[in-house]
């Protein structure tokens, strides 16, 4: 084993250069401070709020803005951290909405007492500040012993309320993990959640499995509800090198084992060393080498903990044997929100497998099933269930998987039961103008917050991308329309961006469109010139809703 920067699974995905975005998050020094300015004003100038619980002096209230932009900040860059969203924008929605909270909090207690003046912010605003130990900000670095000393030196500090530790994104040799180990045995009774992502990169392997087992063994016995330990190339001898801690958790309700090159060994050794999984609410298992047997093992744990909300086993190698084992699993977690099993090799078997577990999971949010190889048949399955169950679901991701216009009705009928609907991606299928008609014809009705749709490399041409459009733009909260890959005549784009006119950036490009392609649609006698009729024909069909 080696985790070296280059060498494993664990970090591939950080060395890959990124198609250039726009980053919400994080915020600069300056609009933070900005921040700081308007919080200010709200405390001290008049308003409804100030009019009824009173203002403060400008002194107390720049005191007050300071902490409650620092503890905004904190919130919403763990969150962040936790679910990036690419462009972070749910992380300023939160930064936002955790000021207003505060304010509020700050004006209904008043101002301060002449003796109560140190207590500038409530208990519930400032515990965030105090409870998280974080060292992963800052550019990817190793750390030695030197530096870990100070670095660490808070959590030495007596009566300290630190709860969460984050060490992701910093490297420690062994010399700096043998400071870390009796500075953590000491707080270990009070951790509650436990970040240890990305912080063995670039050790030879016989001094990460070394540190890996001193850190495992200062925190044995501690009772913590979150353990990451993600982005670190962990391998059979990895797990187990974390066998202490393991073994001594019977309250965890989170574990994240993402981007670790778990083998099917290393699966096994996960199943063996955690058998208390009755609390587990989250398991995170994204991008590992589990293949069908480690599936098997993995399929254990989810079985045993009946509890589990949010499951993803994403990108996983998983093929139909794994598949299966891992919906019937499923089958006993009746309380699933967040479900993602996407780019694993399932088959119909497996989707057939899994559509019975999800007629069981009422509270459904979040489906992600895309590049699976359900085809009609395991798209059909899930899509009854679907409509059946999950009355609350916001996002349905279906895409790769081999859908033609056959299965259109019976996808489409789920759609409809759908009204929370925010995003739907059905993209590299074959629904072609026929599916992609049907399902915006029920979309036309309701689905009030829709806010993103993919069906791009669809076989789609003229008549499907117009009515798709015209159904979408008109929704309030719609911001992105992606049809690219398909086969829409230059007129077509032209009407498409017309409906778009007002909003052109809620429609995507359409650089990979083939206006030449479809022949095969033109050789069955629906060619360019019957995009009218064949446009009416299809609004005429008629979604199954008896399936």
């Amino acid at each position: 084993m080696s985790a070296g920067f280059s060498e494993m699974d664990a970090t591939e995905s950080k060395s890959q250069p990124r198609p250039f975005s726009i980053k919400l998050w994080p915020p600069s020094q300056n609009t933070r401070q900005m921040l700081v300015v308007r919080v200010t004003d709200n405390l001290t100038t008049k308003s409804i709020f100030t009019q009824k619980y009173g203002s403060l002096s400008k002194e107390e209230a720049e005191e007050n803005a300071k902490k409650i932009e620092d503890v905004a900040f904190a919130t919403a860059n763990e969150h962040y951290e936790k679910e990036p969203d690419g462009d972070g924008s749910s992380a300023v929605q939160l930064y936002a909405k955790e000021c207003s909270k505060q304010i509020l909090e700050v004006l209904k207690r008043g101002p301060s007492s002449k003796d109560d003046k140190e207590v500038l912010v409530s208990e519930e605003v400032s515990a965030p500040r105090d409870t998280m130990f974080d060292i992963s900000k800052g550019a990817r670095s190793f750390i030695e012993a030197k530096e870990a000393e100070e670095t660490l030196e808070p959590l030495k500090e007596p009566g300290n309320s630190y709860t969460k530790i984050c060490f992701s994104n910093r490297s420690f040799g062994l010399e700096a993990a043998r400071v870390a180990e009796p500075i953590l045995a000491s707080i270990k009774n009070q951790l509650k959640e436990v970040d240890l992502s990305d912080f063995i990169a670039g050790r030879p392997e016989a001094e990460a499995l070394e540190v890996m087992n001193i850190f495992s063994t200062a925190l044995e016995g501690s009772i913590l509800k979150s353990l990451n330990l993600s982005n670190n190339a962990l391998g059979e001898k990895g797990v187990r090198a974390f066998g202490a801690l393991l073994r001594s958790q019977s309250c965890l309700e989170e574990l994240y084992l993402m981007n670790n090159g778990i083998s099917e060994e290393a699966a096994e050794a996960v199943c063996e060393l955690i058998p208390l999984t009755e609390n587990l609410r989250v398991l995170q298992f994204h991008n590992n080498m589990t293949g069908d047997k480690g599936a098997l093992a993995i399929s254990k744990v989810v079985k045993r903990s009946p509890l589990l909300e949010d499951f993803r086993c994403s990108s996983t190698r998983v093929g139909s044997e794994g598949g299966v084992a891992l919906s019937e699993a499923l089958d006993t977690c009746t309380h699933l929100k967040k479900l993602d099993l996407r780019d694993n090799m399932f088959g119909v078997e497996a989707g057939v497998a899994l559509s019975k577990a999800l007629s069981k999971d009422a509270g459904l949010t979040e489906v992600y099933l895309s590049y699976l190889n359900l085809e009609d048949e395991g798209a059909m399955a899930i899509a009854r269930a679907l409509k059946e169950s999950a009355p609350s679901l916001e996002v349905l991701d279906m895409a790769g998987n081999d859908i033609t216009a056959e299965a259109a009705p019976i996808v489409a009928a789920c759609i409809a039961e759908k009204q929370h609907l925010t995003k739907l991606n059905l993209a590299e299928n074959e629904l072609k103008d026929e599916g992609a008609i049907q399902i915006s014809k029920v979309l036309e009705e309701g689905h009030l917050q829709l806010k993103e749709v993919d069906m791009s490399i669809n076989s789609i041409r003229r008549a499907g991308a117009r009515v798709l459009a015209r159904v979408v733009v008109q929704k309030p909260e719609f911001k992105f329309l992606n049809i690219d890959g398909n086969f829409i005549s230059d007129e077509g784009i032209d009407e498409v961006k017309e409906m778009f006119e007002k909003f052109p950036d809620r429609l995507g490009s359409f650089d990979e469109n083939d206006p030449e392609g479809g022949d095969d649609e033109e050789e069955s006698g629906e060619g360019e010139g019957d995009e009218h009729e064949l446009e009416t024909k299809l609004e005429k069909l008629e979604v199954d809703k008896e399936e």
